[in-house]
């Protein structure tokens, strides 16, 4: 009578990931991808310890900054921040970044030095990667904004994007 075919299978499968966010990958496989990417998964670790020890004064802290890199990882891999003239994201970026690296460090040795369960000394040694990862990120971030601004960047000129997905390191003089 009539067969029903198949569905071709053959052709590429796109992952969820993928249709969402088309040039996730791209971005993900750059520099400040990785950095973001680190940023939010040890914000998320040093959370869930700090929900699970003692120490749940220091909560918000890493929530504020999972949920902040997590915005910025969607912006910069959807290109979402290009759309908006307005906001100079790299600023922004950088100014988290700073921020996040002083405030880790300081729960850091506030959980470890203070409190004697081990899901606080777990957050405390999360929270110094972390304080790694965000100063390497501001680090990275403000040679860009180095690099841009001897280069005779205008006021109204955003830093050149090619170098977010550029993997070579950059030094300051």
């Amino acid at each position: 009578m009539g067969d029903i075919e198949a569905p071709d299978t053959t052709g590429p499968e796109q992952s969820i990931l993928q249709a969402i966010l088309p040039r996730a990958k791209e971005f993900a496989s750059s520099r400040k991808g990785r950095l973001l990417i680190a940023e939010v998964v040890l914000s998320l670790i040093t959370f869930m310890c700090f929900v699970a020890s003692t120490a749940a004064a220091f909560v918000t802290a890493p929530l504020i900054e999972f949920l902040a890199a997590l915005f910025l990882l969607f912006a910069y891999s959807t290109k979402f921040n290009e759309r908006f003239k307005g906001f100079h994201f790299p600023l922004m970026d950088f100014l988290r970044c700073v921020s996040a690296s002083i405030i880790f460090f300081i729960i850091s040795i506030i959980s470890v030095s203070k409190y004697t369960d081990g899901a606080s000394k777990a957050a405390g040694v999360f929270g110094f990667i972390a304080t790694i990862v965000f100063a390497l990120d501001f680090y990275v971030i403000f040679n860009d904004l180095a690099n841009f601004l001897k280069q005779g960047g205008d006021s109204g000129d955003d830093p050149p994007r090619t170098s977010e997905y550029n993997d070579s390191d950059s030094d300051s003089d």
